[in-house]
């Protein structure tokens, strides 16, 4: 772990002192751009008034080359600054995940939380100190997206899994890549969280811009407008109408369906930086090397069987977008005019969309892949002694050793479990406090890591193909009329329907039943537990009811009880959050109540 830190603190360090020079370069350049434009005002004054033209004319043009240079110089200095800064960034975030001071991390995917998912909501996959806001590096939609759906929607297709295996693997070990691949998505100044509307506008296309004759009389009308007006001013030989009646023909083609055309340019100048931005991203996975199948696979679907790359496709696209100038500009109205520019770029545009339109979702969606696979590859770089799990098509396994919370991650408590077709359904005891929810959890997030095709926080595990669901925190829901008992219920029924329709279920409950009396919260576990097995459900099962530990007994071993417990010293209490054989022998209810003061001397 701290050789990991070091590399970052290594960079930190290195980009720190670069930043230092660039400044100390951007600041002589600045006096020196200063310094020249005193010199050239000085020669104008002294050498014009001399009328020596020609050391007046020589020096001047020098120092307007020299200004000019230096603008240039100092405007790649300053975006190699700015991009130094990013990397720093970038290597101070990697930092902070390590030493677990990542909870203040913006990208939180608040926008991906559902509090009716299978698991997501109850395994802090997405919001506050969550999976995505600790693991996430993806800055555009589409990669967060891509993150947001391989972590909630776990892949149940063994290949796939060891692929991206592969994949991160092999991406893990190339942390100057991802850093980069970062670097460019944040140059994104203004982040659209949706690429909906321009996926739609790539493929509907307008024939009325693609028709060969519209395409001759827009491209050839401003030439004889504009031939007319120089041949009236310079000849005076025809008449003042004929310019003029091409100009009022030309301001009415103008303001034909002028909201439809503005509309549309107007969408495609929105995404200008982010299409800059997707093509960089794109160009720094085209000219990379890979050796796993998933990746080089991506590059494959990137290939639409044209002649030219995605990234000279977009290329194009940024192009276009570019020569869209701002609409409310009163320059640019009386250009339009003469030109027809709006009618150009629509042509132009429409003959882009002809060409690659249908392709540029297909882009996108691989860019987002790529996102999110460096995101996820970032985990075995940053904890290269985590497992990478196995994945079995054997039903009902799931054997871990060191298991440890993610999130955790600073001096993890870990501890073995072993679940197994025999004994399907493990019963956790406990006391309050002891830790039996956060390892119910610590098992969910794992199995999320383990099918998205990173490595988890254990020594060694290996899980079957399982659906999770979870029944962990439900509460009151005023709007819908709905009590915490019976969203609790509704979230055992979906439970119960799923593992009628599939046998591959793998259930986390904490505390079932908690909204009723002792006697229907024992009797309605205890016939749920039973049903769920029969079913071939297979899953974790936490508790207060010591009660449903002689469930072990009963089933000849179908059900395994573990337990969490505490112990005293110095009239303290303490956890060891180790996992243990058995029924918990322990309570702690009461001394957590005499604690905040209530007083039990005659109990």
């Amino acid at each position: 772990m701290k050789s990991i830190k070091t590399i970052y603190e290594k960079r930190v360090n290195y980009y720190s002192k670069l930043l230092t020079i660039l400044s100390k370069n951007l600041n002589i350049i600045i006096n020196l751009r200063s310094l020249v434009a005193v010199i050239t005002i000085i020669n104008v004054i002294f050498l014009f008034k001399s009328q020596m033209n020609y050391i007046f004319c020589g020096t001047f043009v020098f120092c307007m080359f020299l200004f000019i240079y230096l603008v240039i110089v100092f405007n790649k200095l300053e975006n190699i600054k700015k991009y130094i800064s990013l990397l720093k960034e970038i290597n101070l975030c990697c930092i902070k995940r390590i030493t677990g001071e990542w909870t203040d991390f913006s990208e939180k995917g608040d926008e991906f939380k559902d509090e009716n998912h299978n698991f997501s909501y109850d395994l802090d996959i997405f919001g506050h100190a969550s999976l995505f806001q600790w693991i996430n590096s993806a800055q555009t939609y589409s990669g967060r997206k891509t993150l947001a759906y391989i972590l909630s929607t776990p892949c149940k297709n063994k290949e796939v899994i060891n692929k991206r295996q592969e994949a991160i693997h092999e991406l893990s070990s190339k942390r100057w890549w991802r850093h980069r691949l970062k670097a460019e998505g944040m140059l994104i100044m203004e982040k659209c969280n949706y690429n909906e509307d321009l996926f739609n506008w790539a493929v509907n296309s307008n024939s009325f811009y693609s028709n060969p004759i519209v395409i001759l009389i827009i491209r050839i009308l401003p030439i004889f407008t504009c031939s007319s007006l120089l041949f009236y001013y310079l000849t005076n030989n025809i008449s003042i109408f004929i310019p003029t009646g091409l100009l009022i023909f030309q301001v009415i083609l103008t303001f034909l369906d002028i909201s439809r055309k503005n509309k549309e340019l107007n969408l495609v100048y929105k995404y200008k930086n982010n299409i800059k931005v997707y093509k960089k991203i794109l160009k720094h996975f085209e000219k990379t090397s890979f050796h796993s199948d998933y990746l080089n696979d991506l590059k494959i679907k990137l290939n639409n069987g044209s002649d030219l790359s995605a990234t000279e496709q977009l290329k194009k696209l940024e192009k276009l977008a570019d020569s869209i100038s701002n609409r409310n500009n009163l320059a640019f109205f009386s250009i339009n005019i003469i030109l027809l520019w709006d009618y150009q770029c629509m042509v132009d545009l429409e003959n882009w969309k002809n060409q690659f339109g249908s392709s540029i979702k297909n882009y996108i969606c691989i860019l987002g892949e790529i996102e999110a696979l460096s995101s996820l590859a970032t985990i075995e770089h940053d904890y290269p002694h985590w497992a990478t799990p196995i994945i079995t098509e054997s039903p009902s396994i799931f054997n871990a050793k060191s298991l440890g919370h993610p999130l955790i991650s600073i001096n993890p408590i870990c501890n073995d479990i072993n679940i197994e077709k025999s004994s399907k359904i493990i019963l956790i005891t406990g006391s309050n406090m002891s830790g039996k929810s956060t390892f119910l959890r610590t098992i969910g997030i794992n199995l999320v890591l383990a099918y998205s095709g990173a490595p988890v926080c254990a020594d060694y595990m290996k899980c079957s193909i399982v659906d999770i669901y979870t029944c962990m925190r439900t509460s009151d829901n005023l709007e819908k009329s709905i009590s915490s008992f019976y969203g609790e219920l509704l979230r055992i029924k979906k439970i119960i329907n799923a593992t009628k329709e599939s046998n591959q279920i793998f259930f986390l409950l904490d505390e079932i039943f908690k909204g009723t009396n002792s006697q229907d919260r024992h009797i309605g576990a205890k016939v749920l537990i039973k049903q769920l097995y029969n079913n071939g459900a297979m899953g974790l099962v936490s508790t207060h009811d010591l009660e449903l530990g002689d469930l072990e007994n009963e089933s000849n071993g179908n059900f395994k009880n573990y337990h969490f417990r505490e112990y005293y010293k110095d009239n303290k209490i303490y956890f060891d959050y180790e996992l243990r054989q058995g029924v918990s022998t322990t309570r702690n209810a009461l001394y957590l109540i005499k604690m905040i003061g209530i007083e039990l001397d005659n109990y």
